[in-house]
């Protein structure tokens, strides 16, 4: 019989390790035929201090703080418990076989057992988080919902009998031992090794090559089964979340949030003045898809934490992060034609799917193995957009308004600076070069210039700064469109037209000034702020870019601006996604409403995990057709507060939510953060 075992546990290892070997090599070979992207190889010091800063720190998991300990104890059994195994294979042939130096040395005995009791606990934990999800969140409430189930519980029992496995073990070697009280080699599983005391020592032998038998050939079965699915996230994962977050997109470590990246074909920018005839525009069928995009899809792990904040699924929309994925890595994955289409009617992925994105960057920031959903979805809008001319009829109209007028509502180009004429103080508008006594180049936007209720906040930050003493300037009519909207909405090439615009502008503004950090730009929308300040960049032309409540906030911090009205409303705040997940800016606006003396009750979804007003990536100029409205869903959170006003430092965010709170029939007033100021700052007389 134990020859049977040793040929058994012998042969599926080596059956397994050669299949795993073929089927590795068989996905190096995918990701080899995606498109190459050089961007991420930078850095490598750097690159490997982050991974191994968010692999051992759990930085993401840990936003789900019960999972993410339960995970990291799971995740460091799996390395950890390495030794038990090749421990297992000589127990094979010799029952009292231990790893040479380290077998016996009781730390090390007592690190197994530890880990093995954490492991153990943790799966369990686990596996009761997923039940009881399972059980109390229905279909589309569940993060689990849509992935594959049935994997994961393949996972989570070979976790359960290698934890038995090793336990059973460690009480079978110290019942062999001559020990016969508690010592220091079987710290926590003496209990166990007392009760196998009462067997013979040929039943002990007998049952310790069972037992690492079954040890090896389920752990072996585990590799067979995942080499034949190379979709099954969930497993390889443990693999290649350690690559993926490697090459993430930032080697600074910081979330693929923010700009957009540059559209690359063949590994090379495009040049959209003169583009090759087999220049690869965004992302239509699986031979567009980089290797960094393979290796996205493939490590995805199902685990839905990016589905369980995206504002798109929440209201009711096609778009599910996690199984856009999902799709993609089928597709990507499935014996198809390289050029069969990823998106449209028969395709992975339909058009309402990739139009119900707002670019909000929830998922990206959720997801544990930094997964780059945003960039995906934009490429792929690109394809539709530049190739197939495929998008929603109101983009057409957008797209025409900011192509000729320089905004996307359409607005006559004389009238961007009239809001100045409404303001009983002076304003500077630069004609050519700016002065030397301005400090600032205040960016007003389409939003500030155009939109009645932007305005007010354009006005006030000019009436700060104006009483604050600070030397600042406007463009007036000289200012067009960044090129956002285009932009997140798959018209690069429009974005390039309107961005190439902008920049000679600034270059013409700024011409004097060659001092690194002279070149100040203060904007009150966070597209402009994000567009102008780090999308510029990827034409060489960089900015300092301040936005209005950082600057307002120093100002106070200076006594340049002293809020002597103090106000004693009640009021929550609501982080635009632009300015907080894509840049990290959640305080400066929080100490700025403080200063005011409001009391600010926050919303259950604040900070980095803040709801979408429903306004970016386009769909300011989209109808909402598809389930309920996105900005409904904010301003019931908000008014659910009981607050008596909500404040905003985002034009977009001020329109969506000002028109919710007019549907909901709320007396709730909205405000930019700005106005809060602007009315502390002055008398009650004024």
């Amino acid at each position: 019989m134990n020859l049977l075992l040793v040929v058994l546990a012998y042969g599926i290892t080596v059956a397994a390790l050669v299949l795993l070997a073929i089927r590795v090599r068989q996905l190096i070979a995918i990701y080899k035929k995606g498109q190459p992207d050089p961007t991420r190889s930078d850095n490598r010091a750097s690159r490997f201090w982050n991974m191994t800063r968010e692999v051992l720190g759990h930085t993401k998991m840990l936003n789900f703080t019960g999972t993410g300990i339960a995970h990291w104890f799971v995740m460091i059994g799996f390395g950890a418990l390495f030794g038990t195994l090749v421990t297992a294979y000589g127990q094979l042939i010799n029952p009292y076989f231990s790893l040479p130096i380290i077998g016996h040395w009781w730390v090390y005995e007592y690190f197994v057992e530890a880990i093995t009791w954490f492991t153990g606990i943790g799966i369990v934990t686990l596996i009761g988080i997923r039940q009881v999800t399972r059980f109390t969140k229905k279909r589309r409430t569940s993060r689990f919902f849509g992935s594959g189930m049935k994997k994961a519980y393949y996972i989570e029992a070979t976790i359960l009998i290698i934890v038995f496995c090793v336990i059973a073990l460690r009480g079978l070697e110290g019942a062999l031992s001559p020990d016969n009280i508690w010592n220091r080699h079987h710290v926590t599983t003496w209990f166990i090794v007392k009760e196998f005391k009462a067997l013979t020592l040929t039943q002990i032998t007998t049952y310790i090559q069972w037992v690492a038998a079954l040890k090896i050939v389920v752990s072996m079965l585990w590799f067979i089964v995942i080499a034949q699915n190379l979709t099954m996230g969930v497993a390889w994962h443990r693999f290649l979340a350690f690559f993926n977050i490697y090459f993430r997109r930032n080697s600074n470590g910081k979330n693929s949030l923010g700009p957009l990246p540059e559209m690359l074909s063949h590994g090379k920018p495009i040049n959209f003045e003169d583009p090759s005839e087999d220049d690869v525009f965004g992302l239509g069928a699986r031979s567009d898809i980089s290797w960094k995009g393979l290796l996205d899809m493939t490590s995805c792990t199902e685990c839905g934490r990016c589905q369980s904040q995206c504002p798109a699924w929440h209201t009711d929309k096609p778009l599910s992060p996690k199984m856009l994925i999902m799709a993609m890595r089928d597709h990507a994955m499935a014996k198809v034609v390289e050029t069969e289409s990823l998106v449209g009617e028969l395709s992975p992925i339909a058009l309402d799917v990739l139009w119900s994105c707002t670019t909000c960057g929830a998922c990206v920031e959720e997801c544990p193995v930094d997964i780059e959903h945003v960039d995906h979805i934009v490429n792929m809008r690109r394809f539709q957009v530049l190739v197939e001319s495929e998008f929603p009829t109101e983009l057409g109209g957008t797209f025409r308004n900011l192509e000729k007028a320089g905004n996307p509502w359409g607005a006559n180009r004389a009238d961007r600076d009239g809001w100045i004429a409404e303001c009983d103080f002076p304003i500077r508008v630069v004609e050519g070069q700016l002065p030397d006594d301005v400090e600032y180049l205040f960016w007003v936007g389409c939003a500030g210039a155009y939109e009645e209720r932007a305005k007010k906040t354009t006005k006030a930050v000019a009436e700060l700064l104006y009483m604050a003493g600070v030397n600042f300037a406007v463009l007036g009519k000289r200012e067009t469109c960044t090129g956002d909207p285009a932009r997140r909405a798959g018209n690069e090439f429009l974005y390039q037209i309107l961005a190439r615009e902008n920049i000679e502008t600034f270059n013409e503004v700024f011409a004097a000034r060659t001092e690194k950090g002279t070149k100040k730009v203060v904007v009150t929308c966070p597209h402009c702020f994000t567009t102008i300040g780090r999308d510029y960049a990827q034409s060489g032309f960089e900015l300092v870019m301040v936005h209005h409540t950082q600057l307002l906030n120093q100002l106070v911090r200076e006594k340049r601006l002293v809020p002597i009205n103090k106000s004693t409303t009640t009021m929550t705040y609501h982080d635009p996604c632009y300015l907080g997940r894509h840049n990290e800016i959640y305080e400066p606006p929080r100490e700025l409403l403080g200063a005011t003396g409001v009391t600010i009750t926050e919303m259950p979804r604040n900070k980095e995990r803040s709801f979408c007003c429903g306004a970016g990536g386009g769909r300011m100029w989209m109808e909402e057709k598809i389930g309920t409205r996105i900005n409904l869903n904010r301003v019931d959170e908000a008014i659910a507060t009981g607050a008596q006003e909500i404040a905003v430092a985002c034009p977009f965010c001020r329109v969506m939510t000002g028109d919710g709170v007019i549907a909901r029939d709320s007396k709730v007033e909205v405000l930019d953060v700005a106005q809060a100021l602007l009315r502390s700052v002055k008398s009650k007389a004024e």
